[in-house]
């Protein structure tokens, strides 16, 4: 029989070993057998809608959620209001050497990003700006995983690509948004997306983003001296 959605046991699975749960106490709140249970979490078998309602409301997400459909567990869609400003989920660093080190690179690259947002948002290019977002969630979300993964115990249900997979599948994607970026601003238009318009485009110079970008440019420059300095010394 299909599965309900490739997603479902994934996630099913995920939420019950958040949160320490047995498979037979989650299937006895659930009223099914543990068996069953495992077969939903494997993909054996497929559950009816009254089960994934039932699941949702026990684990406090949306069905949505639960078929993978989005990453907001509890609503439908993500909206800008859920999402919270950088600074107010993140413990303070600390003042060993590493804890510095992290509080500068985090400033220096959330100011770098605030120029390039600034920019991308006098564009305004939705396919440009669509492309460079992807581009740039590509690497955090590699850094991420590779962090994640480096403790076993660590559940891999949290990620829908597999481990032998997502490094080349992320490459290759940050490989197409590359071209896609480099074409919509350069006047070839995609299939789904415009063009830039010449007259969009932007005039940079040191001293332009400088007078534009007073508090922040300092950071872009550093970081642009930094990466090509890493550039320049490494042995490929």
């Amino acid at each position: 029989m299909n599965k309900i959605n490739k997603d479902f046991p994934r996630v099913l699975t995920l939420l019950r070993e958040e949160r320490g749960l047995s498979q037979k106490k989650v299937a006895d709140d659930l009223g099914i057998s543990q068996p069953l249970l495992s077969h939903y979490e494997k993909g054996i078998r497929e559950c009816g809608l009254d089960f994934v309602i039932k699941a949702a409301d026990y684990f406090d997400v949306s069905c949505d959620y639960l078929l993978g459909r989005t990453a907001n567990r509890k609503n439908g869609q993500i909206v800008i209001s859920d999402i919270p400003e950088p600074d107010t989920t993140s413990s303070a660093f600390s003042k060993s050497k590493s804890g510095m080190i992290n509080a500068l690179n985090k400033k220096l690259i959330f100011n770098s990003l605030n120029i390039v947002f600034d920019i991308l948002d006098k564009i305004d290019n939705k396919g440009l700006s669509t492309e460079c977002a992807s581009y740039l969630s590509a690497p955090v979300y590699m850094v991420f995983r590779l962090l994640y993964s480096s403790n076993p115990k660590n559940s891999q249900n949290m990620f829908s690509v597999a481990g032998h997979i997502y490094k080349s599948k992320t490459r290759a994607l940050q490989i197409a948004c590359e071209s896609n970026i480099e074409n919509i601003a350069n006047g070839l238009p995609l299939v789904e997306y415009r063009s830039v318009e010449p007259t969009k485009r932007p005039e940079l110079s040191p001293d332009i983003i400088d007078e534009q970008y007073t508090a922040l440019s300092s950071s872009l420059f550093n970081l642009i001296q930094n990466t090509e300095g890493r550039i320049t010394v490494s042995k490929i």
